[in-house]
């Protein structure tokens, strides 16, 4: 999953320490989705996208491509 999380930060001049406090998470956790080490669970993707007054889908983008490489082989 690709994220645009980063963006939305800078775009409300917030730290990831400022997000994670906002949002009761800590600062690891942000770092951890903003580089694609971790996928929040669905509580968390919605907590971010309403702090950001956006969709789940604005913030997170499921990307199709990732999910065929990962799936070839399997079966």
């Amino acid at each position: 999953m690709k994220t645009k999380l980063k963006v939305y930060r800078a775009i409300h001049n917030l730290t990831q320490e400022d997000l994670a406090r906002e949002i009761g998470v800590t600062r690891q956790t942000i770092i951890a989705i903003e580089k694609g080490k971790y996928n929040p669970s669905l509580e968390l993707a919605f907590k971010i996208a309403r702090h950001f007054e956006a969709t789940i889908e604005d913030i997170f983008v499921y990307d199709q491509s990732l999910q065929s490489i990962e799936g070839k082989g399997v079966g």
